[in-house]
């Protein structure tokens, strides 16, 4: 079935699938596509409208990404976001050039003209700013409809073309009336139809499923987690026995977690082998400190030990991975994007392996992921989880993993999530966990100095994990934690709590 997309033009913004993933959310199927796409191939898709994504480089730079110019003339809605906005102004005759105030985090946006985009929303409310340049001059025939106090154009239009850019991104969750802002122009503005359900991905993806994977059989890399748990049930939905589920305990895992998953998975009907590889993984890790040569090296020992497996098992030509959008745009997997960290399902990866990949949720949200789940009728319990990363606590003891300090990190973290759980907070948090720091702090203990470990905790608000803040606990809990863990976990002298939200900071520590 052709659907009819509201296509969106990615100039390497790490938010291009956010806000691809809005747009279905809101009902209608939405493609990416990039910026040097040739206009017949733009026109052949026959879209509704088309977002322009946003980007790290500047217009004016000499080796600035912009569109083919004939994309203004298919007469058809265009949307500029951030970098996007600034593209429409610069290509259409406006002036772009440096801020003297940068613009990040929120800001007040003031409406000065009422327009269909601002049907339903309010004269002020808060949006989410990210940019260095700005707009300083409108091209022609396009006016302003709001400020904010460092953007004089926050949002421009050129309403007889149906033009419009918005200084910041209406596809995170702290613009307040983002999702309002993007169903006026998708349905007010282009007048698109609702065409996209979730439901819909799951036969299509079933489909892909079989006709990819031919009469072969495919290795699960099954961490117990939501993600390759739900993508474990999908494709053991579409090729049946054909799926060989093995979950490798790299030594890694919170307290409890291998025989919490082994009873999950199987009580899901998945056949599965559990293979013991803790002292392999911890032999290899000794002495690394850098994290990102730790997730290289978990991730070839995964790679290497699957493909072991896989000599087990006749006609296995694939290996499944519940890899997320986050990971592949956080690993620079998307064309344009900056680097922030190799994640292991795609960073790390042998240049030559007897395995091709299966990642049938590369391009989606954790959020979406546990809609699937729900669609194939997977326990809440299941889909509840917090994310955990696939190099597991590796990456939450910053430095060299050793066992004494994976002891005290599966005791701190166990007790948190305890408590979490205890309180009612856990299913309020999108991911919570403990970090193992690499520093020790003084203090008294019985009148006796101690010189102990240093935990931190860390507990997010998430849809995505493209952005995240810091959960807001009562300061009553966190005494309660941090008296747990000091006087229940030997060699921890102090505790503290992270606020820092994402962006800047990532989630995960390393």
């Amino acid at each position: 079935m052709k659907r009819r997309p509201i296509l969106v033009v990615n100039f390497g913004s790490q938010y291009v699938q956010l806000i691809a993933r809005r747009v279905r959310e809101l009902g209608v199927y939405s493609e990416i596509i990039h910026w040097d796409t040739p206009i017949e191939e733009i026109r052949d898709k026959n879209p509704y409208g088309i977002i322009f994504s946003g980007g790290p480089a500047s217009v004016y730079s000499k080796d600035a990404p912009l569109p083919p110019r004939e994309i203004y003339d298919l007469g058809v809605p265009i949307l500029g976001i951030c970098y996007g906005l600034q593209v429409i102004a610069h290509q259409l005759g406006g002036k772009v050039e440096r801020s003297d105030h940068q613009e990040y985090g929120r800001a007040r946006l003031k409406v000065l003209k009422r327009d269909p985009i601002f049907e339903g929303i309010p004269d002020e409310f808060d949006v989410w700013m990210s940019h260095a340049d700005k707009v300083s001059q409108l091209p022609p025939n396009f006016e302003t409809l709001a400020v904010s106090d460092n953007s004089p154009h926050a949002v421009i239009a050129s309403k007889d073309r149906r033009f419009y850019g918005f200084q910041f991104h209406p596809e995170v969750v702290h613009t307040v009336f983002g999702k309002e802002l993007l169903s006026n122009f998708i349905y007010r503005v282009c007048g698109a139809k609702r065409n996209w359900e979730m439901g819909d991905f799951v036969e299509e993806k079933i489909e892909e499923i079989r006709s990819t994977v031919g009469d072969s059989h495919v290795i699960a890399a099954l961490s117990g987690g939501v993600d390759s748990t739900v993508a474990s049930v999908l494709v053991h939905r579409a090729i049946g026995d054909r799926l060989h589920c093995f979950f490798i305990d790299h030594g890694l895992l919170r307290l409890g977690e291998r025989e919490e998953v082994e009873r999950n998975l199987r009580s899901l009907g998945l056949p599965l082998k559990v293979v013991d590889a803790g002292d392999i993984f911890l032999g290899r890790l000794k002495g690394v400190e850098d994290p990102e040569q730790k997730r290289k090296i978990i991730g070839n020992t995964f790679i290497e030990i699957f493909e072991k497996e896989a000599k087990s098992v006749k006609g296995a030509e694939f290996l499944l991975q519940g890899t997320l959008y986050p990971d592949v745009v956080e690993s620079a997997g998307i064309k344009g994007s900056a680097k922030i960290k190799t994640h292991h399902n795609v960073g790390g990866l042998p240049e030559k392996m007897n395995l091709k990949l299966l990642e049938p949720f590369r391009e989606l949200f954790k959020d979406e992921v546990r809609e699937i789940g729900k669609l194939l009728g997977i326990p809440k319990e299941i889909l509840g989880r917090h994310p955990f990363p696939g190099p597991g606590l590796a990456i939450r003891i910053i430095g060299e993993v050793n066992r004494e300090d994976l002891d005290i990190l599966r005791k701190a973290d166990a007790i948190f999530i305890e408590e979490l759980k205890r309180e009612g907070f856990y299913d309020r948090v999108w991911q919570a966990f403990a970090v193992l720091l690499p520093i020790r702090s003084v203090g008294v203990m019985g009148d006796v100095r101690t010189y102990e470990k240093v935990v931190a905790l860390r507990a997010v608000e998430s849809t995505d994990g493209m952005t995240a803040d810091w959960f807001r606990f009562p300061p009553d809990f966190l005494d309660k934690v941090m008296r747990r863990i000091i006087n229940e976990v030997r060699g921890v002298g102090r505790v503290v709590y992270d606020i820092s939200s994402k962006p800047p900071s990532t989630i995960e520590w390393e």
